[in-house]
């Protein structure tokens, strides 16, 4: 006889939007080149070519034109109601508790990006170099339509319960609790157990 784990007990799936030197290109370079750096860890465009090296990055960087995208933000920047220039691109990471297979982890956030950003230039790497497996994600603010994707708390909230969909067709139990459910039940098993809970991302 299967016993089914509660849905209350599977691990809950992260999300996280790095800003910090997303508008700067100099920065995004720098970012680039490291995310393949190191034994455990490697990054790919979305023609499934890697990214390794200054020769690679400096491709990418022409390819997807972030140093005209560069020169036009600081354009815009000169404008007094701005504060920071445009992002050239979003850095997002996909991150599980340790034990999620990192293939099938990897295949989910493929579907998610084909899925959510179809006009999008963008690299992903797989990083096995801490114990809970994560894929960074480096997006393109700027569509191949000119289109510029903005992140809100909602599309946020969206993403989380899309990609839980995602793992869970590849077999990796997953769920997207809303932030409040998530107060509520941390309240009810107490400090110590929340942080117990949190531990694990």
């Amino acid at each position: 006889m299967t016993i089914e784990r509660p849905p209350h007990h599977d691990p809950e799936v992260l999300i996280k939007v790095v800003s910090p030197g997303s508008g700067n290109l100099a920065a995004v370079r720098v970012h680039l080149e490291t995310m393949g750096r190191g034994k455990h860890r490697g990054l790919h465009d979305d023609q499934g070519d890697p990214v390794l090296g200054k020769t690679a990055v400096d491709r990418l960087i022409e390819d997807w034109d972030l140093d005209l995208e560069a020169l036009l933000g600081r354009r815009i920047y000169l404008d007094p109601r701005r504060d920071k220039p445009p992002k050239l691109v979003h850095k997002i990471i996909f991150s599980m508790p340790r034990g999620t297979p990192p293939d099938k982890l990897l295949l989910a956030v493929r579907d998610f990006v084909h899925g959510e950003f179809p006009h999008h230039r963008y690299a992903l790497g797989l990083h096995t170099d801490e114990p809970h497996p994560h894929v960074h994600v480096i997006l393109k603010a700027v569509s191949e339509q000119q289109a510029r994707l903005n992140i809100r708390k909602a599309t946020l909230r969206g993403w989380r319960d899309a990609f839980a969909r995602l793992l869970i067709s590849h077999g990796v139990p997953a769920r997207a609790t809303s932030r409040a459910a998530r107060n509520r039940r941390r309240l009810i098993r107490g400090p110590v157990s929340s942080l117990a809970a949190e531990s694990h991302l």
